[in-house]
């Protein structure tokens, strides 16, 4: 029943090849996102973490209310995200600055997502504020056959850089063999020149994940995402996955960024000091640009940036509406838009 969902009559023209007819047909379509969900953090502090300093611990009184507060409120996002076409909530979903398996659990409890059967894949990684990332995934859709963390090796001369680790999640979508990777590169803490190395240094990770997975399947359907705290123009992108803007040069084992474009048209996924970041991506695989529709394609990319994930007034309007702010809680979602694609295959 749950796949039945997905079956959508979609009518639009396929401009971008002459072969294709302006008509009406029946797809199934899926959804895969990413959401950085702004420190998602339990109320119970963890002597092995460094949690006490997490925006929720910070706050003296009615920690509990808040946390749920904040647990219904990403469940309606994730409830949302590509809902206007596939009809429903993702497929597949990559999140991070989340503290543990836990609040994993607690979200996809909540009463807008508990009938999705999400199912969920989390490894604790090292990093030094505990937040880690995680894959949420509907069980009647998709199936993992195999999941793997990848630690990212960074040094400050001999003392390592604790930062997160990289997933990857290998599975069955509704019938087609995807892999996943989630990622939330260092930050530019100390500034984005001075940071650069370690972003690149995670991006070289990335590749090798990516290389061996084409390796092993040079038609491999590959999506990597995340909060990579770099725009789609920087070296991390461009030098080292060697990512490309237009789809038509996209060939053989070259990876295609959809949001390079959203942000060369001044979109962006987050905000600071008055100007727009797109630092919440997903990369793509050539296999999932080719014209056969009996498989799962690319159809298209986009933020979800509804208008009741930003703020309505003041000086930060526009922005998204945060969930943390000096010490306080806003009330709101996070300090990232989501990113996703819609896929698209020929219903049967």
């Amino acid at each position: 029943m749950k796949n039945l969902k997905s079956l959508v009559v979609l009518a639009f023209l396929l401009a971008f090849t002459h072969t294709w007819a302006q008509k009406k047909k029946q797809y199934r379509v899926q959804t895969i996102a990413f959401y950085n969900v702004e420190n998602l953090f339990d109320t119970i502090n963890d002597p092995l973490k460094d949690d006490e300093k997490s925006p929720i611990m910070e706050i003296q009184s009615d920690r509990s209310k808040i946390y749920e507060d904040k647990i219904s409120k990403l469940a309606r996002v994730i409830s949302d995200i590509g809902y206007d076409v596939s009809r429903t909530s993702p497929a597949i979903l990559g999140v991070a600055e989340v503290e543990n398996r836990q609040v994993l659990e607690d979200l996809i409890k909540d009463p807008k997502l508990k009938d999705e059967d999400y199912a969920i894949i989390h490894f604790d990684s090292p990093d030094k504020r505990g937040i880690d990332v995680g894959l949420l995934y509907k069980q009647g859709v998709f199936q993992p056959h195999s999941f793997s963390k990848h630690p990212l090796y960074i040094y400050d001369g001999d003392r390592r850089v604790y930062t997160r680790d990289q997933l990857l999640v290998s599975g069955v979508l509704d019938g087609d063999e995807v892999h996943i990777i989630v990622n939330h590169w260092p930050s530019r803490s100390g500034g984005e020149a001075r940071s650069r190395p370690k972003r690149v240094k995670a991006a070289e990770l990335n590749k090798r994940i990516i290389d061996s997975l084409q390796d092993i399947d040079k038609h491999a359907k590959i999506f990597t995402m995340g909060d990579l705290n770099d725009d789609p123009f920087n070296v991390s992108l461009k030098e080292v996955l060697k990512t490309k803007e237009n789809r038509e040069e996209v060939k053989g084992k070259d990876l295609y960024n959809p949001m390079e474009g959203m942000a060369r048209e001044g979109n962006g996924t987050l905000a600071y000091r008055d100007g727009w970041n797109l630092f919440d991506q997903i990369v793509i695989s050539a296999p999932l640009l080719e014209k056969d529709f009996s498989e799962y394609r690319y159809y298209r990319a986009g933020i979800y940036n509804k208008t009741y994930l930003s703020n309505k007034r003041g000086r930060y309007k526009g922005y998204p509406f945060r969930s943390f702010a000096n010490g306080t809680y806003t009330g709101g979602y996070s300090d990232h838009f989501p990113v996703y694609v819609h896929l698209i295959k020929e219903a049967e």
